[in-house]
């Protein structure tokens, strides 16, 4: 085994090919709105990641049913997780997380998966999750952006948080017994391999559950767009991004979870995206590397 895929993990764990649901519900992040800052991710366009999802007018229980009818009938599907993936989903007063999270109590919804920031992660949502959890027999999950743990480049892409944050909201998060997926970005211009073997060390030390691999792509208007144009900043290389990759996972704990090798991005308003090429184009060149020169997860991880 190359590496511990998302899709096999899923498999073994409920029976059968599972689908995640995207879910856009009405929120914004703290280094948007002034409470630790303006502007957002300097990566971040106005749309967040929500390129692919239906509009958040619609309630979180049309948004489900409506992707589960299409995926149903094209896949002939019958479980799915509801991830609630547009910024900082935990970023709003409590009553109206509990009226959104209890909207995804749906049939064949067999698992719960809430996207944050490290700083918004508090003991009070936790165990709102924690009751959900026990009293519907749901599976939870929490995804934690991260990006990168030098705590340097957090700062020039304007987290807002540090390293300390996340390692607290992790410390926190695994008191209750939800699995955790951190997000990062392996080519972000300011690290380098250092960094990337730093980032696989630490998140194999604190015992995350799993991982979401992002390639850097630049978007216009935005933060990182205008340095882009004004060759402030360069990206890697495709090798570059696929070699870190690789070395990542390879002092990656064999355990963790690997959902995704490479990110996706909408053409439209894009400076870059992954070099022109088609995301499974660049995950074959990644296997197909790791294949020829014996490398695998965990190869080189001792924690």
């Amino acid at each position: 085994m190359l590496y511990n895929e998302y899709s096999v993990y899923l498999k073994k764990k409920y029976g059968e090919k599972v689908y995640k649901l995207p879910v856009n519900i009405p929120c914004t992040c703290p280094n948007r709105d002034g409470t630790v800052g303006y502007g957002g991710c300097t990566f971040c366009a106005e749309v967040g990641t929500g390129f692919e999802m239906l509009d958040n007018s619609l309630s979180v229980r049309e948004q489900l049913q409506r992707n589960m009818d299409y995926i149903s009938g094209k896949y002939n599907a019958r479980k799915f997780i509801a991830y609630f993936q547009n910024y900082t989903n935990t970023y709003m007063e409590l009553e109206r997380f509990k009226k959104y999270i209890h909207e995804a109590l749906m049939d064949n919804i067999v698992e719960i998966s809430v996207s944050t920031r490290p700083d918004c992660v508090s003991d009070e949502y936790l165990k709102f999750l924690y009751s959900v959890q026990q009293e519907h027999n749901i599976n939870i999950s929490v995804e934690l952006g991260l990006q990168t743990v030098n705590y340097h480049t957090l700062l020039k892409i304007n987290r807002g948080h540090t390293l300390a944050e996340f390692i607290d909201a992790a410390i926190r998060i695994k008191k209750f017994g939800f699995e955790i997926c951190t997000h990062v970005i392996l080519n972000l211009p300011w690290d380098d391999m250092t960094d990337v073997v730093e980032t696989a060390k630490i998140l194999s030390a604190l015992n995350i559950d799993q991982v979401k691999i992002h390639s850097l792509y630049i978007m216009e208007n935005t933060e990182m767009g205008r340095m882009y144009k004004e060759g402030e900043i360069k990206v890697t290389s495709m090798d570059e991004y696929v070699e870190r990759v690789i070395v990542f996972l390879e002092n990656l704990n064999s355990s963790i979870v690997v959902q995704r090798l490479v990110g996706r991005a909408p053409k439209e308003g894009s400076l870059f995206v992954n070099w022109g090429m088609s995301w499974w184009k660049i995950k074959d060149a990644i296997l197909d590397k790791m294949e020829s020169e014996g490398r695998y997860q965990g190869k080189f991880c001792n924690l």
